[in-house]
């Protein structure tokens, strides 16, 4: 037996990172299309590529299991497919999957979940042919488990054997029954056989004690049986009886259809319906089609319902298969109840004991229909269309957990998507009156939910759904009491308010408002003499208050019941209205159009075009005859089965032979088209195809030249429905551009000319659908291509050499769009030659166009008067020759130019002779130091190397009412203070304080709290720094209420949005300038503290710790704090000296407040010789802190250290008395090179007796490593001093800068790329709540252009939080930032929001170079940000549900967190402040009176308390 496969508890990265690439949650196979799909105890399992994947109910993945037919892994070998995926449980609860693969001659292996482990492996079991069929099913016979397969093991002449053909005694046998123990076929179980024709078997199903195989023939694929499709049938016994067998085959006739392509079964208690997806085979269709400009016509595919127990009653022959007796042939013949041009898919399940269908289509569409009792169907909806349009796969099934989600296949993706989308609904009414089993009314929230997202559903009237709907039962009845009279009432009493009855077969008549009485109405039929051979189709519809019904009734053998009043044979039945008239196939068919045509008084040829958008067209053209001597002449547009017909009335009749007709926006499908006119007979259906509006997926070339002409080939979909393609210029009017020939998937048209510009640009290029400009790609127009010169070779006679020079461009000119032509005098006429285009060779300094022309005949060509031309589209140009007569000018000026030289050289270096003896000296040494110290950075650049901290122990965050305060109030450290303050753990009184709690009340009045806003913000003395505070007040008062805070906060969003909107969009949410700028900041830190402290903190914290550690490096002067290494250059220490590094050794002794060390220790430490005192002190501890893991336990101030020599110890100080002094009185701080400590020197740290600081504090009149006013005293001449430094120049550091951003680059990355990437492909909720609003508030205003919606983005989440927090580590940890620090997170922070900016950076030498330090980084970046963006905006878009859950959880985290009561009382001094402004505004507006009254009982409540001095 063969290994067993590996089964990986796995989370590939590739998988995880390609999965919700989609609107919904989603899993996309790696480059292999999906070969089967299943659910089995709650997950699902993919197969394809070779693999098989297990995934969550929500396409998360969690195994791949390769199976032993792979051999090497995923996607070999090439070409190897599933075509079985049985799962079943056995006793025990044990869950076993069957999976078979077309390898290894149809090999079946048996496994074992949830382990994957391999039970069995056996081939020849399914069918290895690549597009050949296996379906099979698992039953329980005496307790043993068995396979019964079908499955068509050699497709005879109508397949590729591929060499897996199988033995000729098993040639034939198509369905067997196999034990699962061993897989082998065996006479006893049963082994059924064809005869001569190979089959296609489409499902397996058992029902009751009969397993049922649909299939069809194989021939029917190519047109050649015109056969319905059958339905096998099989018997299970007992294996004492004989074990399977077969009882025959039944005939399914859909409507002449011969290919079944789906298949599903539906239980519904002791009844089982078979529902089937039937095509007409392309050439069976285009036989009797009268129009077919498409093998997709609007009746390719219709669905058929089939009961099991009347197939298992008429299963008798068995003309395809050796087993059984032969009997007489039967077939069922049904109507199909819905009938659409290219169905691929089907499933069927049974909700509220209503039928609903989930259909697939070809074109990437997912419908529902759901039937009634009579199986009639309702217009199907779209749940979900595929933007690339491709097919969807034939299985479809629903979440094993959650049946409420169905998955979508299609290509290599799978979706999951929801059953029902119950929020187009907007009232009551329309909610049930849409019968949809799945939506039903919450009365909770009044809205249309499912039912698991309504709180109450389990309430007394908290959720109903179709059941309680009073139309539930609504039916219409029909009578005829007399002669030419029918009756029409509803089977629910009710007066009516509207009645209507229309004849639509054989001939359209419509009877309106006929005899409406209370509950009926009662038409005469004006119809002319009907035969019983007619088919009549009749339509009714009736409306009442509360309710409107249509339907349709097919009436046979009722002419004597119209006529004379005799309606015993009169039948009625209820039809949808694309099903009705469907008894007669093809011959039948083809015969009552024949005479429809002859008793026509119009005559119709063609109509024009057939395919259009879903937006409609306002024209199309009718060509054919009689036009102008008809009347009542309209277009019947018929969509899918249960939706309305459109009836179109002509437009305009031109002339006798052409008439035109404005067809109305739909959505995508193929519909049929006739004309009817003089009240006959419509016309012959055509096909008209709805199509989605056309997309553009890339160009080629892309870039034209100025004058145009040039050929662009544009790709992408629905090409041939574009009216044309437009240029949109920003200095002109949009310019139309010729089309040449392409079709639906290419697009080809000549660039228009841009004449008035004389740079290049950027147009735009927009397909135009009707009057809809659709966005389609970038043209780069580049300036007209320059032609250098010419040079004619005619040496090679008879044969022309031309070599055309021209400038090398952006244009990638191919030798096929250049045209090249000579022209020369022939007497008194102009003749010309044209020339063929050999090559283009492209050299750093030129381009050169080879052509070549062979002469014929003795023409002799006058070469005086050649003129060369190159024509490129709209461009001509007249190229000049290589001219001889420069080189005789160069020839004669280069001798006197280089005299010239010579003699300004003697004269110039006899001036400076003198001047440069007296500088050479000065030059030496000055070109020494640049020379020694460019060639230093240049060697620290390429091989220093940071030590990045890997271990820094537990990062340090605050908690998070201390990050909250810090964000909250970053300049108001009162505020902070105040709220930092411990909550009293009893909160009775504040409970009981009926002041607060009024006050908290009138906060949570949604209406008042915007109104209150609003009205503070137009106070000129309500400043921004007020509207900042009064923001963080209003949400720590909010803070256990987040889901109304966010409320509020879309509310004044939308606000904002317009007042800026009229201005400028690109500015909003750019500046603190309001309340709902500062709330918005408030609200992204509570919503991402979690994201923050799990995601982001670690990496920031390492940023800081390695930033800190790459300034210490290097010295760092004790003053001014700048350092050699550094990102910010006005922090750059570049007066430094010499320096060198020394090793000392540093005892630590045993301290009280240290109880976590040992004893002495001695560490070692690096030091620089030009450190002060206190930086080797710093070192020191930081050096503990880092060997341990803990602090010391003294502070910097209250530790010395003291030199341990063999002659003496020393105590070693900033200041002493050995101290330099210099020249002006400044003095010089002491340092380890003033003490001479040389490597390996002891170093013991000691405790200051008295904890007073020792160390002074440093001033102008100290100095460490530059003086303090050199920045301002260095150009003053004369200013000397004794430690003056050798002459430096900043700029000669500047690699510095260079040096420590490569140390910290892959840290800054980790940072960046932590904030914009996104783990487990799931974004925060907040982010992706208030991302996807802002794309709606973009769409619903209309707003295109995409670099808005980038912009609020950008603003709302970088801009308004991380800059804050990058910039600001000590709101997330328990440090200290330093100004250094400081400057150095500026330059990442502005590298961060440059890598969100949509501008493009065009950076100068003279840039700063904060700027430049990134600006390579800076393009790779961008691209990931807007990758980021995508991802957020592609993933399944957020249910109230799950926000409100987010932030409920949210809010519980923080319950007494903070002091409301203090928040309440500082909104409530902004009220009293402005508090006659307020109720004035209040009194404007309506709707208002009960608030000012509690407004007004919460003034007094306080006043109250002021008067007692509780406030």
């Amino acid at each position: 037996m063969a290994a067993a496969p590996p089964a990986l508890s796995w989370a590939l990265p590739l998988l995880a990172a390609l999965a919700g690439a989609g609107g919904p949650q989603s899993f996309e196979l790696p480059g292999a299309p999906i070969d089967n799909i299943e659910v089995s105890g709650g997950v699902v399992l993919v197969a394809g590529g070779s693999c098989l994947y297990e995934l969550w109910p929500e396409l998360r993945p969690h195994r791949r299991v390769v199976p032993a037919a792979a051999g090497q892994g995923c996607g070999e070998p090439p070409g190897m497919r599933s075509n079985l995926l049985l799962p079943y449980e056995e006793a025990g609860g044990t869950r076993v999957l069957l999976a078979g693969w077309t390898q290894k001659d149809g090999t079946c292996e048996v496994w074992e979940q949830p382990a994957y482990r391999q039970r069995l492996n056996r081939s020849e079991v399914v069918s290895c042919l690549p597009d050949g069929s296996t379906a099979g099913v698992v039953l329980q016979l005496d307790g043993n488990w068995y396979l019964a397969v079908a499955a068509t093991y050699s497709a005879g002449r109508y397949g590729n054997h591929l060499g897996c053909e199988p033995s000729q005694s098993d040639e034939a046998t198509v369905i067997t029954v196999r034990s699962i123990e061993n897989l082998e076929s065996k006479e006893e179980l049963g082994i059924i056989k064809r005869k001569e024709e190979p089959l296609h078997f489409v499902d397996a199903l058992q029902w009751r004690d009969h397993l049922f195989f649909p299939y069809y023939r194989l021939k029917a694929r190519s047109g050649e049986d015109m056969e319905p499709p059958s339905m096998a049938v099989l018997r299970q016994l007992r294996l004492s009886e004989g074990g399977l067998t077969m009882q025959g085959h039944v005939y399914l006739d859909c409507g002449c259809r011969n290919l079944i392509v789906s298949s599903s079964l539906v239980r519904q208690g002791e009844q089982g319906w078979w529902v089937g997806v039937f095509r007409h085979s392309a050439k069976a269709w285009n036989a009797t089609a009268v129009h077919s400009h498409s093998a997709k016509a609007w009746n390719a595919t219709a669905v058929c319902i089939f009961g099991m127990e009347e197939m298992k009653e008429k299963a008798c022959t068995s003309t395809h298969f050796m087993n059984g007796k032969s009997c007489e042939a039967r077939s069922i013949k049904k109507l199909p109840t819905l009938i659409h041009s290219g169905l691929v898919a089907v499933y069927g399940t049974l909700v509220l004991n209503q039928i609903v269908l989930f259909l697939g289509t070809d074109d990437g569409q997912l419908l529902k229909a759901i039937l009634n009792e009579d199986m009639e169907s309702n217009c199907p909806e779209v749940l979900y269309e595929i933007k690339e349009e491709t097919s969807i796969f034939p299985k479809l099934r629903l979440d094993p957990v959650n049946s409420n989600y169905i998955y979508l296949s299609s290509a290599n993706k799978v979706r999951r998507i929801p059953v029902a989308n119950c929020g187009r609904y907007v009232s009551q009414q329309e909610c049930l009156s849409a019968k949809d089993p799945y939506c039903g009314w919450c009365s909770l929230i009044r809205r249309c939910t499912l039912k698991e997202n309504c709180t109450r559903a389990n309430s007394i009237n908290g959720w109903y759904n179709i059941s309680r709907a009073p139309e539930k039962d609504l039916k219409i009845l029909l009578t005829f009491p007399g002669k030419n009279q029918v009756a029409v009432t509803a089977s629910i009493s009710k007066i009516l308010t509207f009645c209507m009855v229309k004849i639509v077969k054989p001939v359209e008549i419509f009877y309106e408002n006929v005899v409406l009485q209370s509950s009926s109405c009662l038409c005469n039929l004006t119809t002319p003499v009907i035969t019983d051979k007619d088919c009549l189709i009749l339509e009714a519809s009736l409306s009442s208050s509360s309710w409107n019904i249509t339907q349709t009734f097919q009436l046979k053998n009722c002419s004597l019941c119209i006529h004379k009043g005799e309606c015993a044979s009169c039948k009625r039945t209820r039809v949808s209205p694309a099903t009705t008239c469907q008894d007669n196939c093809n011959a039948a068919a083809s015969k009552e159009i024949t005479t429809a045509q002859e008793t026509e008084h119009i005559s119709i040829h063609s109509i024009e075009p057939l395919w259009i958008s879903t937006l409609g067209k306002s024209e199309i053209t009718v060509k054919g005859e009689n036009f102008t001597r008809a009347s009542g002449i309209k277009l019947i547009l018929t969509g899918m089965t249960g939706c309305k017909p459109d009836i179109i009335k002509v437009r305009n009749v031109l002339n006798d032979t052409q008439m035109t007709f404005a067809l109305p926006p739909t959505r995508k499908e193929a519909k049929s088209i006739c004309i009817q006119a003089n009240g006959k007979k419509c016309s012959p259906p055509v096909t008209l195809h709805y199509v989605s509006p056309p997309s553009c997926l890339g160009i080629t070339p892309n870039t034209s030249w100025i004058s145009g002409g040039r050929k662009i080939t544009t790709i992408g979909r629905n090409f041939n429905v574009v009216d044309s393609v437009i240029i949109s210029d920003d200095q002109r009017s949009n310019l139309t551009v010729s089309r040449c020939p392409g079709n639906e998937s290419q697009y080809h048209y000549l660039t228009p000319s841009l004449g008035h510009a004389t740079e290049g640009k950027v147009v735009d290029m927009m397909l135009k659908v009707e009057t809809t400009f659709i966005p389609c790609v970038k043209l780069h127009y580049h300036p007209d291509p320059v032609f250098i010169n010419y040079q004619l070779h005619t040496e090679l006679d008879p044969d022309l050499e031309l070599k055309i020079y021209k400038e090398n461009d952006n244009l990638n000119i191919s030798k096929t769009e250049v045209e090249v032509y000579l022209s020369y005098m022939n007497g008194a006429q102009t003749k010309k030659i044209w020339f063929s285009v050999q090559n283009i060779t492209k050299k750093p300094d030129r381009s050169t166009i080879l052509c070549k022309y062979k002469r014929e005949g003795t023409d002799k060509i006058d070469f005086s008067t050649v003129k060369v031309f190159v024509k490129l589209g709209n461009f001509e140009h007249e190229v000049k020759p290589t001219s001889s007569h420069i080189y005789l000018y160069v020839l004669i000026l280069l001798p006197i130019v280089v005299g010239v030289i010579i003699a300004a050289f003697i004269v110039t270096r006899y001036k400076s002779k003198e001047l440069t003896r007296k500088q050479s000296q000065q030059l030496e040494l000055l070109e020494y130091e640049i020379r020694k110290e460019i060639r230093e950075g240049f060697a620290e650049l390429q091989m220093d190397e940071l030590d990045v901290v890997d271990s820094f122990g537990t990062v340090p965050f605050l908690d998070y009412k201390h990050f909250a305060l810090r964000t909250f109030f970053p300049e108001s450290g009162g505020f902070a203070s105040i709220f930092s303050e411990d909550v009293p753990q009893s909160r009775d009184q504040t409970s009981k304080d009926e002041s607060f709690n009024m006050l908290h009340a009138l906060i949570c009045n949604k209406n008042f709290l915007v109104t209150l806003i609003h009205t503070l913000e137009k106070q000129k003395n309500f400043s921004v720094k007020d509207r900042c505070l009064f923001a963080s007040f209003l949400t720590i008062a909010l803070q256990t209420k987040l889901v109304y805070l966010t409320h509020i906060l879309e509310v004044l969003t939308k606000d904002l949005m317009e007042q800026s909107s009229n201005v400028q969009p690109k500015l909003l949410l750019r500046r603190t300038e309001s309340v709902v700028e500062k709330l918005l900041t408030n609200w992204m830190s509570v919503c991402l503290s979690g994201f923050l402290r799990e995601t982001i903190g670690e990496p920031f914290y390492l940023l800081v710790t390695t930033l800190n550690q790459r300034i210490n490096k290097g010295p760092v002067d004790a003053i001014t704090c700048k350092a050699l290494y550094t990102l910010n250059e006005d922090w750059l220490l570049w007066q430094v000296s010499e320096f060198k590094t020394v090793t000392v050794n540093i005892i630590f002794e045993k301290i009280p407040e240290n109880e976590s060390g040992d004893a002495c220790q001695t560490i070692q430490v690096n030091v620089l010789d030009c450190d002060t005192i206190g930086q080797a002190k710093e070192k020191s501890l930081q050096a503990f802190l880092n060997k341990n893991g803990f602090l010391y336990g003294l502070q910097l101030d209250e530790i010395g250290l003291e030199l341990v020599s063999e002659e003496q110890q020393r105590e070693l100080l900033d200041i002493d008395g050995s101290s330099e002094v210099m020249e002006d009185g400044i003095r010089k701080l002491n340092t380890i090179g003033h003490y001479e400590i040389s490597n390996g020197a002891t170093i013991k740290v000691f405790k200051k007796k008295a904890n007073t600081r020792s160390d002074v504090d440093y001033s102008d009149e100290h100095c460490h490593l530059i003086l303090p006013d050199s920045e301002a005293n260095k150009d003053v001449k004369g200013a000397g001093h004794k430690g003056k430094q050798k002459f430096k120049v900043k700029e000669m550091y500047l690699t510095k800068l260079l040096s420590t951003k490569v140390a910290i680059h892959a840290v800054v990355e980790k940072l960046f790329r932590s904030i914009w990437s996104l783990p487990n492909n799931k974004a925060p909720v907040a982010i992706k709540y208030f991302f996807d609003f802002l794309d709606a508030q973009a769409e619903s205003k209309k707003i295109t252009d995409p670099d808005v919606v980038h912009i609020w983005k950008t603003n709302s989440l970088p801009l308004r939080f991380w800059v804050n927090i990058l910039k600001n580590p000590q709101f997330v940890f328990d440090i200290k930032k330093t100004s250094h620090i400081d400057g150095c997170l500026s330059v990442i922070a502005q590298a961060f929001m440059d890598a969100f900016s949509l501008a493009e950076q065009t950076l100068g030498k003279e840039a700063p170079t904060n700027k430049l330090l990134y600006a390579k980084d800076i393009p790779l970046y961008k691209k990931e940000v807007k990758a980021y963006y995508k991802a957020i905006r592609d993933l399944p878009p957020l249910t109230t549900s799950e926000l409100e859950e987010f932030l409920t959880q949210e809010s519980k985290k923080h319950e007494n967190e903070f002091n409301e009561k203090v928040a309440l009382i500082e909104i409530y001094r902004y009220i009293v402040k402005y508090y006659d402004e307020i109720v004035s505004k209040l009194e404007r507006e309506r709707g208002f009176e009960e608030v000012q009254k509690q407004l007004q009982q919460v003034k007094a409540l306080f006043d109250e308390k002021k008067k007692c001095k509780w406030l």
